[in-house]
C-alpha cells in the first residue's frame, strides 16, 4: 500500500488488489471534508489508477465512518483573497475532480460504509456505480448553510429522480442508503460493502479494457456536456454566495456547532 502526498501529509491511499485499484480517503481529522490538498492527492491517485495495467476498475472507499462530509469549510477562512475569489477557486478545483471521476477511463465505483454529506454527494454521484452500507447516511446539506448544490446539482441530476432530488435539495434532510438505492443515488444498499463491492469488481474481469473505456465513454458524454456547458455559471452561483451575510452566519454557526440564526428563530 503507498500514499498518495501533497506537502508531508498523506490523504489519500493507493493500492491494488484483486484487480481493482483501491483509492482510499484518509483524511479523518475533518472526516475526508473536500479540502485543496486531498483534491490533489485524489487527483494523483485517479491518474495513477488510468495507467495501472493491473487494475480493471477504481473503487473510492474510506477510512472513519465518513465518506465525505462535503466542502472544508475552514479554508474558506484562510488565504489573502476576498471570499468569492477563494470560493470560485474552489469550485473550478472541485470541478475538475468531477470531470476527472466522470471521464475517467475505468469504472469508478463509490464504496460508502459511512456518512456522505453536501460535495460528498457529488462525489458519489460522478461514480459510475456507488454501494453503501446499512449504517450509511446523506444529506445535502448547503441548504441550511445559505448555500447552494451549485457544482454537483449536475451528476445529481444525471442520477436521482426529480422530485426525490427536489426534496433532497430543498430540505437538507438526512436519508438512509435504502432510500438512496430507491432515488437512484446508489446502485446497491448492501449489508455488506466489501463483499458486494468485490462481487462488482469481479464482473468486469472479462471485460476488454478498451471495451470500458469506449461503452463509460458513450455513458459519461451526457453529463460531462452538461458540466462543460454549465461549470461557468455554477461556479459563479457559488462565489456570489459565500459573499452574503446568510452565508457568514451559515459558516460559522457550523464550524461554532450551533444553530444558525433562522434556525434558532424558528425554534
Amino acid at each position: 500500500m503507498t500514499d498518495q502526498t501533497t506537502g508531508d501529509q498523506p490523504l489519500v491511499r493507493y493500492e491494488v488488489s484483486g484487480g481493482a485499484a483501491r483509492v482510499t480517503l484518509d483524511s479523518q481529522h475533518n472526516r475526508n471534508a473536500i479540502s485543496t490538498a486531498l483534491v490533489h492527492q485524489l487527483h494523483d491517485a485517479l491518474e495513477r489508477a488510468a495507467a495501472d495495467d493491473a487494475a480493471r476498475v477504481v473503487v473510492l472507499g474510506h477510512a472513519g465512518g465518513t465518506f465525505c462530509a462535503g466542502a472544508d469549510l475552514s479554508e474558506a477562512s484562510a488565504g489573502q483573497e476576498s471570499p468569492e475569489e477563494q470560493a470560485a477557486g474552489r469550485t473550478r478545483i472541485f470541478l475538475g475532480l468531477l470531470r476527472a471521476i466522470i471521464s475517467h477511463p475505468k469504472p469508478v465505483i463509490a464504496a460508502v460504509d459511512g456518512h456522505v454529506r453536501a460535495g460528498g454527494m457529488g462525489l458519489v454521484a460522478a461514480c459510475d456505480f456507488a454501494v453503501a452500507g446499512p449504517t450509511s447516511t446523506f444529506a445535502l446539506t448547503e441548504v441550511r448553510l445559505g448555500l447552494a448544490a451549485a457544482m454537483i446539482s449536475a451528476p445529481l441530476a444525471a442520477r436521482v429522480n426529480d422530485r426525490d432530488l427536489a426534496r433532497a435539495l430543498l430540505t437538507g434532510e438526512k436519508f438512509d442508503s435504502a432510500h438512496a438505492r430507491r432515488i437512484g443515488l446508489l446502485s446497491e444498499a448492501v449489508d455488506d460493502v466489501a463483499a458486494a463491492v468485490d462481487e462488482l469488481v469481479a464482473a468486469f474481469r472479462p471485460c476488454s479494457p478498451q471495451g470500458l473505456a469506449e461503452n463509460k465513454a458513450l455513458l459519461a458524454a451526457p453529463m460531462l456536456s452538461e458540466l462543460d456547458a454549465r461549470g461557468d455559471a455554477l461556479a459563479g452561483v457559488t462565489a456570489r454566495l459565500f459573499t452574503t451575510p446568510e452565508v457568514a452566519e451559515g459558516m460559522t454557526a457550523f464550524l461554532e456547532r450551533r444553530p444558525p440564526a433562522w434556525a434558532a428563530d424558528a425554534e
